[in-house]
């Protein structure tokens, strides 16, 4: 497979994953007509996609509904509600970064007790931007980081094809890297950038004790620490510490509005303020100086007041429905299955089958079809006779028994060929 067809692979993975929209009002009879004739041969790639978006959509039970498979008039009504418990709604619009988005920018300081913040339109432009500040600081464009970690795998290759960095890999290996291969590696690098989570890796984490020891470790070989946190404010229950701490492990972190904030879209840098004024600058030269930034920006404020302090909870009930899982397929007779990792990290974590993509992905979709309750969305080839999916439990999972996962589980392993 060459290296474009295998990243247009990788990114439509990664969309269907977190999720799709859904087709309008126009194709309800198409949809219906094909709902009941069933999946299909005949079906293409597009069609089952918008089936699948639609169901989930119409389902009464689901482990996690996101912001972006909603319908914009709810997604609309979503923001009028919080906007005035967030923010004075008769002052002043934002321009170009300031008033409303400088508000947001302090608020994101100070949880991960840094300096200053900047926001930013992309994550993407976020960590090339905080990585080109330290290359030239650090006077080496070297970054180290993990074989599947977001900007080698997601981006396009971003880093070198945009901001003249040079990515090395650390390791392959499904963890983060060991404060030993940090030392032991084999070449100089001025950055070091851990993933927190490592999403591609099953949504894991290092313990406290380990993350500490690796931070010291990049900065025995005078490197500087970057945290691609798009998830991290999720990690303070494994990692046992306030975000504050653990970002005070870091040079810098860029963190998500969307991923676990239930956001528009969004992100941040947060760092020492000569590092965070040098980012606004680079910002402006990428394009991300955008003219008016308030719906996005108070969606992120909403999440940060809603969403950030259930986040615990989240965690503690995936723990609930990973076990539930894991024992409804072995009641179900299901050969082999495994729940990755076996107690998640975070509210998001892995499940592998010994079945193709496809015929999971198509179990699940009439699953959701005809009992309005969606278990999975679409699964991803994980290797020969194998297939892996992500599970989200947030807000409206924590209405799930281990007794409802386990019936949803037979209900599903029931559609599933002999």
């Amino acid at each position: 497979m060459s290296d474009s067809a295998e990243r247009g692979r990788e990114q439509t993975a990664e969309r269907d994953t977190d999720g799709t929209a859904g087709p309008g009002p126009e194709e309800t009879a198409e949809r219906d007509t094909d709902r009941a004739a069933g999946p299909g041969p005949e079906e293409t790639a597009e069609r089952k996609r918008e089936r699948r978006s639609a169901a989930w959509q119409a389902a009464e039970r689901v482990l996690w509904r996101p912001g972006h498979q909603q319908t914009v008039r709810s997604r609309l009504a979503w923001l009028n509600d919080g906007a005035e418990s967030v923010y004075d709604l008769d002052r002043p619009v934002d321009m170009y970064g300031d008033r409303l988005v400088e508000t947001l920018e302090e608020r994101v300081a100070g949880l991960l007790g840094k300096e200053a913040a900047a926001f930013f339109p992309t994550g993407t432009m976020a960590q090339q931007v905080a990585l080109r500040c330290w290359a030239g600081r650090t006077g080496d464009a070297t970054v180290a980081m993990h074989a599947l970690g977001h900007p080698e795998v997601h981006e396009r290759h971003a880093f070198s094809s945009v901001s003249g960095l040079r990515p090395v890999r650390v390791t392959d290996e499904p963890r983060l890297p060991t404060a030993e291969e940090i030392r032991d590696f084999e070449e100089p690098f001025g950055s070091l950038l851990l993933e927190l989570p490592l999403r591609d890796a099953g949504f894991v984490l290092p313990s406290w004790e380990e993350l500490v020891a690796v931070t010291e470790a990049a900065r025995e070989r005078d490197a500087v620490v970057h945290f691609d946190g798009a998830r991290l404010w999720e990690c303070t229950p494994r990692l046992g510490r306030p975000l504050d701490e653990i970002a005070g492990l870091a040079d810098s972190v860029y963190v998500s509005f969307y991923k676990s904030l239930d956001g528009l879209g969004g992100a941040a840098v947060a760092g020492p303020r000569t590092l965070i004024d040098e980012a606004k600058a680079w910002r402006h030269r990428y394009g991300g100086m955008v003219f008016q930034q308030f719906p996005t920006v108070l969606a992120a404020l909403i999440g940060l007041d809603r969403e950030l302090p259930r986040l615990p909870a989240y965690v503690a009930h995936a723990r609930v429905v990973a076990a539930a899982l894991r024992e409804g397929f072995a009641e179900a007779g299901v050969a082999w299955a495994r729940v990755h990792p076996e107690e998640p990290h975070t509210h998001q974590f892995q499940v592998w089958l010994p079945y193709d993509a496809e015929v999971l992905t198509d179990a699940a979709m009439l699953q959701t079809e005809e009992t309005g309750t969606g278990l999975f969305a679409r699964w991803s080839r994980g290797g020969p006779g194998l297939a892996l999916t992500e599970v989200t439990v947030a807000a409206p999972g924590l209405e799930w028994t281990a007794g409802d996962v386990k019936a949803a589980v037979a209900d599903f392993v029931a559609r599933l060929p002999g």
